[in-house]
């Protein structure tokens, strides 16, 4: 087996790349010497394909409109373990479809990979099924993952089982309605902006985006590697925090995860209360330009339970908070750009274990259906390469810089105060845009409710999004941050105000909701 040779256009087009000059003879020579060079990459070819995994067949189905009118499902499958016991045993779990499940295909939301199927698990999948679970299918997700909102997937929108005319939040939206309306038990999200939490606020359920590394994320399409989370969505933090004992702790194959990481223990702790601890309420999380009132009333609402269950509650200023954000933008746009996209998901320069048939399917079919791409794909592609090639990757430099800043501004807080609390969304889900919206909008639509969550991605500390109320029928989330590393905290916390709540209602019925539609 020899990998593809470059011809001399080839070689006069990466010349040109890289601003060599050069005549007809030099771009013949170098044909040849880079075909010298190109013998070591055959030999690691021949090498890999002796040890790399076969596929396994497991049985899948594209579920018909009828069985799937929340547009949720990708795929349906059933994998457990053949005698199924464990912490999870007898749930039903759907999977992020950014995740890979070995012999299931996996879309990514996106033309871009359609039609691929994985040969590995990813480890969090592995854990799932040690732990009794039931893998039930492939929960829709965004174009590559990079929208808030719940109408860029390339099969068609995910609807809020609350109102399938909203949206359900992005870009883990098919997990989080799926397990809003009754379909799973627990799912898997990714977040990178607030994935996990957006969709979780604006369907009402519990999203956990643990701390960074917590969980690993091999066999998850990358995004940018600074910035990629794992974990669970589910019905209550108490089922979250079951997830995340059986999800977290290194595997040895992720490089975002620390030497010697330890995993908490998530679950006893829940029910020792909040009496004793402080709650800061941070006041730059309230009051965006896009904030609705009624959803900061529901939150403030929420946050005053925890003194009567005797917690310390007071606001706290981070004037960082709002410039977080801005740190957050340009290492997701760069860093999207150059990873994801350029570096065909993975990049290169890391350790860690890849995908490169994944790698190798992605090149191709990005190209192919380049035009097809979500338009805020489109946005990240264009200003990321500018920011990387005009602006030589200066502006991401100077925004990694600034993450221990941002990083210790909130450390400055949470050395005062236990959790900090905020709404987890500025507003509730809106109505899904027409298929013609016109551009500027559909990107507003798209990246508007990020401004609290996304800070915490870079960042890197544990945030919980928890259903605080509704707000004219729909449901609104509280966020609650902690250390990084006490997610055990963040989510005694949580599950605290599920008990003072009690219990949040579900959706209506499905013949109801549709009929709305």
């Amino acid at each position: 087996m020899t990998v593809e040779r470059p011809n001399a256009d080839l070689i006069d087009s990466a010349a040109e790349h890289f601003g060599f000059t050069l005549d007809a003879d030099s771009r013949a020579e170098f044909v040849g010497l880079v075909d010298g060079a190109l013998g070591s990459y055959d030999v690691v070819d021949a090498l890999y394909a002796e040890a790399a995994p076969s596929t396994p067949v497991r049985g899948h189905e594209f579920p018909p409109v009828d069985r799937n009118p929340l547009g949720a499902w990708y795929v349906t499958t059933s994998i457990a373990a053949e005698s199924p016991s464990g912490p999870l045993a007898g749930l039903r779990v759907a999977i992020k479809d950014n995740v890979a499940v070995a012999g299931v295909p996996m879309m990514n939301g996106s033309l871009a990979l359609e039609g691929f199927l994985p040969s590995r698990d990813a480890t969090v999948v592995t854990r799932l099924i040690g732990a009794g679970a039931t893998v039930s299918g492939k929960a829709v997700c965004e174009d590559l993952c990079f929208s808030g909102s719940s109408f860029t997937p390339a099969t068609g929108p995910v609807r809020n089982p609350w109102n399938p005319a909203r949206e359900a939040g992005g870009s883990s939206g098919g997990s989080a309605a799926l397990v809003a309306n009754g379909d799973v038990d627990l799912a898997i999200g990714g977040d990178q902006g607030g994935s996990i939490r957006i969709p979780a606020s604006f369907c009402g359920v519990v999203g956990h985006k643990p701390t960074f590394g917590l969980v690993p994320y091999t066999g998850a399409f990358p995004i940018e590697r600074t910035i990629d989370h794992l974990g669970p969505i589910a019905r209550t933090v108490a089922d979250a925090a079951r997830m995340l004992s059986v999800i977290a702790g290194r595997d040895g194959n992720d490089p975002r995860q620390p030497e010697g990481l330890e995993v908490g223990d998530y679950v006893s702790s829940l029910a020792a209360g909040v009496e004793g601890l402080r709650i800061g309420v941070v006041a730059e999380g309230f009051g965006h330009e896009v904030s609705q009132a009624e959803v900061e009333e529901v939150v403030r609402a929420a946050v005053a339970r925890f003194g009567e269950a005797g917690a310390v509650v007071e606001s706290v200023s981070i004037p960082w908070h709002r410039n977080a954000f801005h740190v957050w933008n340009v290492i997701a746009t760069d860093g999207g750009a150059y990873q994801m996209l350029d570096g065909n998901g993975y990049g290169l320069n890391a350790e860690g274990l890849y995908d490169p048939e994944q790698m190798a399917y992605f090149a191709k079919q990005r190209v192919t259906h380049a035009d097809e791409l979500s338009e805020t794909v489109k946005l990240v592609a264009l200003c990321g390469h500018h920011g990387v090639k005009t602006l030589g990757g200066a502006s991401y430099g100077k925004a990694r810089n600034l993450v221990p800043t941002a990083r210790a501004a909130y450390d400055a807080a949470l050395a005062r105060y236990d959790v900090l609390v905020m709404p987890t969304l500025p507003y509730v889900a809106s109505e899904l845009p027409a298929p013609d919206v016109d551009r500027a909008t559909y990107v507003t639509k798209a990246l508007g409710m990020i401004a609290n969550t996304a800070p915490f991605d870079v960042t890197g500390h544990p945030a919980l999004s928890v259903p605080a109320g509704l707000v004219d029928g729909l449901p609104a989330g509280m966020m609650i941050v902690g250390k990084r590393f006490d997610d055990a905290t963040v989510l005694r916390v949580g599950h605290t105000f599920e008990q003072i709540r009690g219990e949040f209602p579900s959706p209506t019925s499905a013949s109801r909701r549709l009929a709305r539609v």
